[in-house]
């Protein structure tokens, strides 16, 4: 492996936000995660030997050790939401076979049915209250992070498409679709009414400068539910998303997994998405999607999940050189995993994307 981060990538939040909104040529390359495992984390920390100095018996010492982290990689950010806001599911836990274990092993949700499949479930189910999550990093943050880093407000929010499916289970959802419209209209109305307000909460702290949705709807060869009905159950949620987000002056970021071609006009003409990520070789790479959308929204990420799994670090390495050359003309582009740095990706081949990044001009 080539030395790695030879090259500085110091911090400047200012710069990945003008990014973000496309405005002016970057000046290096800016780098974005929707988040990095916990097993990934660990296994940096343990290489780079980042936690010497670091307390473990520090109150703050997560939020001291993501921003170690977070710099030491390279990223201007660090990303925060409401904590204590757990919704209840119908998981199933297998073991986990990646190398980097997980203890606890990999939880799925029961496709076939979940905690909320008639209106008498819907009346028991213990929803969240917004208003009684702590905000204890984000406190934390406001008076802590540097002044080259800021808070993309993510996580625990603008899931409107998944908890329909997870809160139902996705055979249930397809059913009900036809069934009980009814009650998928009243779970679509509480998941907005509880996101306006966990939405508000996090837009009060001054160190959020961007807004992050996550929210799959798609699988392959297209949505996971129809383009219609997105735009009946989902899509006004994301929209109210990004009307609080640009009335507060931030972008607003959406990660969504899947062929989303039918919707990506609604995307960018009605719910006014600032950025897109998410990608996936087999359905449309981020290079594709550069031409295509690259004038009118950021494109996000893009590095194939299989593909990193897979290759050798040469191949990442030019994998990388090929998605900067064609991706960051005219800004709009940061550098990432198609979707998240998962605990089976190989540490060193994310390492090298990285690298990859700063030897960038």
């Amino acid at each position: 492996m080539k030395s790695l981060f030879e090259k500085a990538a110091a911090p400047d939040w200012e710069a990945f936000v003008k990014v973000l909104r496309r405005e002016g040529r970057a000046g290096r390359v800016h780098n974005i995660e929707l988040f990095l495992d916990a097993e990934i984390q660990e296994a940096v920390c343990s290489r780079f030997d980042l936690l010497a100095d670091l307390d473990r018996n520090d109150a703050f010492y997560e939020q001291k050790r993501a921003v170690i982290i977070q710099r030491f990689l390279g990223y201007d950010y660090v990303r925060c939401g409401l904590e204590n806001f757990e919704m209840q599911l119908n998981n199933i836990s297998i073991a986990d076979t990646a190398d980097l274990q997980r203890a606890g092993g990999r939880k799925y949700i029961n496709e076939h049915t979940g905690l909320i499949t008639n209106w008498d479930e819907f009346e028991r189910y213990p929803w969240p209250d917004p208003d009684k999550a702590s905000t204890n990093s984000l406190e934390w943050c406001e008076q802590n992070l540097p002044d080259d880093m800021c808070v993309i407000a993510s996580g625990g929010f603008a899931h409107f498409a998944e908890y329909l499916n997870w809160l139902m289970g996705y055979e249930t959802l397809c059913y009900s679709l036809y069934d009980q419209r009814d009650l998928v209209t009243a779970i679509s109305q509480r998941l907005i009414e509880m996101y306006l307000k966990t939405l508000r909460r996090l837009l009060e702290f001054k160190r959020v400068k961007v807004v992050w949705g996550s929210d799959d709807m798609g699988f392959r060869s297209g949505t996971l539910i129809s383009p219609q009905d997105l735009r009946e159950f989902v899509l006004p949620g994301h929209k109210l998303m990004a009307e609080m987000a640009h009335a507060a002056g931030h972008p607003y970021l959406l990660h969504s997994c899947g062929k989303l071609t039918a919707i990506m006009p609604d995307l960018m003409d009605d719910v006014r998405i600032d950025g897109r990520h998410s990608f996936e070789d087999t359905i449309e790479t981020v290079v594709e999607a550069k031409r295509l959308y690259g004038d009118r929204i950021s494109l996000l990420g893009g590095i194939d999940m299989d593909f990193i799994c897979r290759a050798s670090e040469e191949q990442v390495r030019q994998r990388v050189r090929y998605t900067l050359k064609e991706c960051m003309p005219g800004s709009g582009y940061c550098l990432g995993t198609g979707n998240t740095v998962a605990n089976y990706i190989p540490l060193d081949n994310y390492l090298a994307m990285l690298d990859e990044g700063r030897r960038y001009s």
